[in-house]
Order: structure tokens, then sequence, then C-alpha cells
């Protein structure tokens, strides 16, 4: 019992997050779904492309459901999933993603929490796994590029939270008073540690 809850839990966290991401780049420019936003690069495009890559190698890779996908061999990782090329499209990106979902979700509905997996790519004695432990694993990194996401959409164009049901009209001056109440505690604290 307290498996399938689990189970149902954890993968309602994931579809959560999922769409979370997705919803980032609504309504963006081309361009703004693409631009480094951060010195290393970082662009809300190729998160859900590295996202992507990340779900088809766990939920399929390492439970002998290869992705249907075409990824290259996780030894020849290059970077070049977290950046969109000139000639992906944002929709091949983004049906791509979904269609990893389907792949992820059915892998999920298919097997027991306690199903084993192998990650050749982590160290041992990490590499023997289960169902559990890469749920737990992909979610965390799902969430933790839907962060990611939505601090960089934040910096384009001001929009925040996780849906779009509960967002907030920008009021640029409360965010603006908040920023600066913000800034003088941070001078405040600054110059008593000084």
């Amino acid at each position: 019992m307290i498996d399938e809850f689990a189970k149902d839990t954890l993968h309602a966290r994931l579809r959560r997050d999922r769409t979370a991401l997705l919803w980032k780049l609504d309504g963006l420019s081309e361009y703004d779904a693409r631009r480094p936003l951060t010195a290393t690069g970082t662009n809300l495009l190729g998160l859900v492309k590295h996202v992507a890559g990340v779900e088809a190698r766990y939920f399929g890779e390492v439970f002998d459901r290869p992705s249907p996908e075409g990824l290259p061999r996780w030894q020849d990782h290059d970077g070049s999933d977290l950046w969109a090329t000139a000639d992906e499209t944002r929709d091949q990106i983004v049906e791509s993603y979904r269609r990893t979902w389907a792949h992820a979700d059915a892998t999920i509905d298919e097997l027991a929490l306690d199903a084993p997996g192998h990650v050749p790519w982590w160290p041992e004695p990490h590499a023997d796994t289960n169902l559990f432990a890469i749920m737990i694993h992909v979610l965390g990194e799902t969430n933790r590029h839907a962060g990611h996401a939505d601090i960089l959409r934040e910096g384009v164009d001001g929009r925040t939270g996780m849906r779009p049901e509960h967002e907030t009209r920008i009021d640029e001056e409360a965010r603006a008073a908040y920023r600066a109440k913000l800034e003088q505690a941070a001078g405040s604290a600054a110059s008593v540690r000084a």
C-alpha cells in the first residue's frame, strides 16, 4: 500500500515539475528562449532539452528500456544537451520532451518501486539501484532545473511562479520597493559586520 502511495506521489510531483519547466517557455521569442542568460550559458530551451535527456537516460537505459529518442552514448556526452542549435526548433525539443514523458511514464507505471536498475555513469557502489531511487533523483533534477528556469524567466520579463493560474500581475512599483528594502538591509548588515 505505501509503495503505491509513494510511487503515485513522486510521479505526480514529477508531472507537476515537468509542466512548470515547460511553462517557462510560454510566450517567449525564439531569441529569449535560447539566449544565454548566465555567465555559463544557461538558457531556458537548453534546460528543457537537458531534462528531456535526463529522463530518457534514467527511465530508459537504467532499466534496459532504451529511449526512442535516439540519444548519443552517455560516454560521449559533450554538453550539447544544454542548448538548442539553430536547426532545432522549440517545437521539436518540446515534443521530444513530451515523448520522453510518455516513455518515462510507461517505465514508472510498469515497474515496481524496488525494480532493479543500473546506472553505468554512477560510481560504485551506487551504480546498482532501483526505481524508487531513480524517481527521487530525476525529481530532484527536474525540480532543480525548473527552479533555474524560474529565475531565468524572472530575469527576462519578470514572470514568476510554477503555473499560470497562480501568477499574479506584476506590480513594478511594489517590486521595486521590496527590492530596495532588501538592498538596504543587505547594506546595513555589511556595514555592521565590516
